[in-house]
């Protein structure tokens, strides 16, 4: 049985989803923490090295952004029915997933992948880089996809940002108002 809160969505409807999921993974993050790093910072050039705690530090970290990022993904299409570009944003807030500790945790989730490459190359032009894109970031988020997300979302966004930080996660998980009782 079906809970009343979840509503069916036809198969083609959800694998279209899942398709422009993919492609927005593979365009933004995908070029920013893979292609970006691996083609102009030397990460192709790294090598394993197992009985460096520096390099399996960075290993974990990429391992560890990498799966926090597919369940951002996943829970924007699940729950906000969209994908992580700004030109094709979900429908409904999600606050749902690592959103309930954090606001920003895809962000978060490409930094923890950049800082694991920085780890593993030693490089210090890709920290550099790193420091760049979260500067960049940082305006975009507040320049940009607060205010829309205010103006998408209303009341209902203001009551989530005045509870839930932009960039660091609080240790309990946010509850919206219509679900506490």
């Amino acid at each position: 049985m079906v809970p009343a809160s979840v509503t069916k969505v036809p198969f083609g409807v959800t694998s279209m989803l899942a398709l422009r999921s993919l492609l927005w993974a593979i365009l933004l993050p995908g070029v920013v923490a893979g292609y970006v790093p691996w083609t102009f910072f030397g990460l192709d050039r790294t090598r394993a090295d197992p009985t460096s705690a520096v390099f399996l530090t960075g290993a974990a970290c990429i391992t560890a952004g990498a799966a926090l990022l597919t369940a951002c993904i996943v829970e924007f299409a699940r729950t906000g029915r969209g994908t992580l570009s700004p030109i094709d944003p979900p429908r409904h807030l999600v606050v749902r997933g690592l959103y309930r500790y954090v606001r920003n945790p895809m962000y978060l989730s490409v930094t923890l992948m950049l800082l694991g490459e920085t780890l593993v190359s030693r490089s210090r032009s890709l920290a550099l880089y790193w420091a760049v894109w979260f500067g960049w970031v940082n305006l975009f988020v507040i320049a940009y996809e607060e205010p829309w997300l205010r103006q998408q979302f209303g009341d209902s966004y203001r009551a989530y940002a005045s509870r839930v930080g932009r960039w660091i996660p609080r240790t309990a998980a946010y509850e919206p108002a219509e679900t506490r009782r």
